[in-house]
């Protein structure tokens, strides 16, 4: 069983809010003075300085959720139309307490955590987010996972009125999800509900998102409203679009391509000294955490 994941990282360790806000005018003025070079407190996992933050506004102006549209702006766009209250997520399958679980209930029923993040985009970019949420073994554990049951399915919202990106077939909708069990309920495996101690914004996913951050960020299926424990490896949007570009698994390798690019390197959104392109980790950096799920698996052949 895994044993629950300690964040040896603080409140300290992430850049305040305000002064995320005032970033570009702080960088500016240190690159004046020639202290442009300065870098952030290391941070547990990850090389030094390598997890300091992205800012809120590069958090949730610049990302994917193709159910508002292709381009990276248009979440932040049009997804204040989307309505987050009331919220329920279904939770069925093979698990003992079936049914729709009110979203405020279960707020009251997790403990809630901060965890600073590394997330890679199959894209090649990447940005370090501090989300809040719990993790979601807790919430499958209140459900109760049957013997048996070896995957967890994932479902979005689907909502067109809400939604323009639905009303193009650009995926096969309702946008689904999947992981293996001992994935899921990796102690790094989180629900997130917040971003810098705030809700999360909808363009990012409200009310309630999956992370797993050692995944390309397609896997975190966000606004999601329903949960299946089965048997059988459920389908994902992704695979099901193209499965030679996008497996299953889609574990962050730097040693496997995606068909029409490297991912050897990545591109660290932010301006200045952060958006210069820098060589991607084995399991995006959690590669201690999470390597012995897939011992004796051919890591290029299940991509």
């Amino acid at each position: 069983m895994a044993h629950r994941w300690i964040n040896d990282l603080t409140a300290e360790d992430a850049t305040p809010f305000s002064a995320y806000m005032n970033r570009r005018q702080i960088m500016a003025g240190l690159a004046g003075l020639g202290l442009g070079a300065i870098a952030a407190p290391a941070a547990a996992l990850a090389p030094a300085g390598d997890l300091t933050p992205n800012s809120w506004e590069e958090i949730t102006t610049y990302n994917n959720f193709y159910e508002f549209g292709t381009d990276k702006g248009d979440p932040a766009r049009y997804a204040d139309q989307l309505t987050t209250s009331p919220w329920s997520v279904t939770i069925d399958g093979m698990v003992d307490r079936p049914g729709a679980y009110d979203f405020a209930t279960i707020m009251d029923r997790m403990t809630m955590e901060e965890r600073i993040y590394r997330l890679r985009c199959v894209e090649a970019w990447s940005m370090v987010v501090p989300w809040n949420g719990f993790e979601l073994a807790d919430l499958l554990n209140l459900a109760g996972v049957q013997d048996g049951a070896r995957f967890v399915a994932f479902e979005t919202l689907n909502r067109p009125e809400e939604m323009p990106g639905l009303r193009s077939p650009i995926l096969q909708w309702p946008y689904v999800e999947g992981l293996r069990l001992d994935e899921a309920m990796h102690p790094l495996t989180i629900m997130a509900t917040g971003i810098y101690g705030k809700t999360i914004p909808n363009q990012n996913g409200a009310p309630m998102r999956l992370v797993v951050p050692w995944k390309y960020g397609y896997k975190s299926i966000k606004s999601v409203v329903r949960i299946t424990l089965t048997d059988t490896q459920p389908p994902t949007s992704w695979n099901r679009y193209s499965s030679r570009e996008y497996g299953f698994y889609s574990n962050v390798n730097p040693n496997v391509d995606h068909p029409r690019w490297s991912q050897a390197q990545e591109r660290r959104i932010g301006g200045g000294l952060f958006s210069r392109k820098q060589p991607t980790l084995m399991f995006n950096g959690y590669e201690e955490e999470v390597a012995a799920l897939y011992d004796g698996m051919d890591l290029a052949e299940y991509h």
